[in-house]
């Protein structure tokens, strides 16, 4: 599924897909933020697959205890679903709770038994550290899944600048990578990063809907990204 750059349209609600038709090329589900998540999946008859995410409390999320996985693996076995999303602190057990590490993996191989994707995630809502350490993230999240998202805060331009660097250095190393800096100093990465190698963008349906700081709305950040690296072909 990310071979090429998707446009994931991030909702809690599955009815608003038809209004993300025309931007974008998938919708992340947020089943932490959704009322009576698997019900909706059951009625999707939408155009666009589905990126299921059940974010954790602990990073950055609503969703709380281990019940978050069996609600996934639910999910992961609707036809609608191509991709699922997994936090890489679960699957290397660098979580405090062991249990984690057991419930991450077991979602991943059933996941990938089912054909579904894995999108390993890192979500760092202080800073944005060195290149090299950031290049070695995403290398650890790629090695765990079949896509390795990074999404740090950035408090200055060097920041993003860092993010940028990263994103091309893993994608050169064969990386498939999601990369993009949360906070203001940071936006444009969401743009930006698909040039060098990112294969996932996020933007909510509704812009009062954003989940994340400094997301731009759908039609934007579709404008943005096709209109760089159309720049990019000709160049």
């Amino acid at each position: 599924m990310f071979e090429e750059f998707v446009l994931a349209a991030s909702t809690a609600d599955l009815s608003a897909e038809p209004a993300a038709r025309d931007h974008a090329d998938a919708v992340e589900f947020r089943l932490d933020l959704a009322g009576d998540p698997l019900a909706q999946l059951d009625a999707y008859d939408g155009d666009l697959p589905l990126l299921v995410t059940n974010r954790a409390s602990w990073e950055g999320g609503e969703a709380t205890g281990l019940g978050r996985y069996d609600a996934l693996s639910t999910a992961i076995g609707h036809d609608a679903v191509a991709a699922v999303d997994v936090e890489l602190a679960a699957l290397r057990g660098t979580h405090p709770d062991p249990a984690e590490e057991s419930h991450a993996t077991a979602l991943r191989d059933a996941a990938r038994e089912a054909g579904v994707a894995v999108v390993a995630s890192i979500h760092d809502f202080e800073s944005t550290p060195e290149p090299a350490a950031l290049v070695d993230l995403l290398a650890d999240a790629a090695s765990e899944g079949d896509v390795g998202k990074l999404a740090t805060t950035a408090t200055a331009p060097g920041d993003a600048l860092a993010m940028i660097e990263a994103t091309h250095e893993a994608t050169a190393a064969g990386h498939l990578v999601a990369t993009m800096c949360m906070g203001e100093p940071g936006r444009h990465t969401r743009a930006v990063t698909p040039v060098y190698g990112s294969k996932i963008g996020y933007a909510p349906v509704d812009p009062a809907d954003a989940t994340a700081p400094g997301q731009y709305p759908l039609a934007t950040l579709r404008e943005l990204v096709d209109g760089l690296r159309a720049g990019e072909t000709e160049a």
